[in-house]
């Protein structure tokens, strides 16, 4: 492969981007798509309509990823020399036009969709441009800046049918992708077990959490009972190794297992929604995103 373009396709974290996909799945899930509904629509148009909102979500996470890079250039330097700007692979300036292009691209393709689906990409860019040029500063709003930018992807597939009343849904991603967020603060120095146990808290409270929303609401609990198992298995087990040895190459697992277990978060959401196949039709990504976990960087 080429070197530049490999370089860009780094800087779009691709291991990432499946993740971002099942996101915007799981909100379709949650709107009520596989329930009913979707039958009474246009089916090609509607097919049409999904794949539009996926692609302005992994747009929009691609732009995300390329313009913190560019941010913080500077930084990496010193902290990753190896990434493609300040290994001098590609210049500052490509790369933010790069990034611009993914962000217009995306907020493009979901007003493609509909006018409330361009609004929520609308706030999920600014919330994005937001992050990377000021929010990730801060110890407390950046990971909850970073949080609201997951829940926002979440919301972009809700509202697909133009209906806000699962939007309290959205509260789990933002919880959850904070968490991962106070973890990845130790990927350089280490160090962080203060941040690992607040962040194993926040873990078991979103799962505790969709297990009580789940049973007073009447979903489908025991089918998304396995998902859910599997979702805490895969982020308890690295976040434990990461605390009882703090060291970054452990920590950085943590976030890589974080980070991809998004899709099986997803899928349990998706299946208290719907039936146990949509989980497993969204939980195909999870092999996809650790396949390309192995070829590029996820953090």
């Amino acid at each position: 492969m080429n070197p530049v373009l490999k370089g860009y396709l780094r800087l779009a974290r691709p291991a990432n981007l499946p993740t971002a996909a099942a996101d915007v799945l799981a909100g379709v899930a949650i709107s009520g798509v596989f329930t009913g509904v979707f039958s009474n629509m246009e089916w090609n148009s509607s097919m049409g309509d999904i794949l539009l909102l996926v692609l302005s979500s992994v747009f929009l996470y691609a732009a995300g990823v390329v313009l913190n890079d560019v941010f913080d250039h500077k930084l990496d330097k010193t902290e990753r020399p190896e990434r493609p700007i300040p290994s001098g692979l590609i210049s500052v300036q490509s790369a933010a036009i790069f990034g611009g292009v993914l962000l217009n691209l995306g907020v493009l393709f979901s007003f493609l969709v509909g006018s409330v689906s361009g609004m929520v990409a609308v706030a999920l860019g600014l919330f994005i441009l937001l992050y990377d040029g000021l929010g990730k500063h801060h110890s407390f709003f950046g990971p909850l800046n970073m949080g609201v930018c997951r829940g926002l992807n979440l919301l972009l597939g809700i509202t697909f049918l133009g209906d806000f009343s699962h939007w309290v849904y959205f509260i789990f991603p933002v919880l959850y992708i904070a968490a991962i967020t106070l973890i990845s603060r130790g990927e350089v120095h280490g160090h962080n077990k203060s941040h690992i146990i607040f962040a194993g808290g926040l873990y078991s409270l979103v799962i505790v959490g969709i297990i009580v929303l789940f049973s007073i609401s009447g979903l489908n609990l025991l089918e998304a009972l396995p998902f859910l198992l599997l979702f805490a298995f895969l982020i308890f087990r690295p976040l434990f190794r990461a605390y009882a040895e703090n060291s970054p190459k452990n920590i950085k697992k943590a976030v890589m297992a974080g980070v991809i277990s998004i899709i099986v978060l997803d899928a349990t959401m998706a299946v208290g929604f719907s039936h146990w196949w949509v989980g497993l039709i969204i939980l195909l990504l999870l092999p996809l995103s650790i396949f390309l976990s192995k070829l590029f960087a996820v953090t």
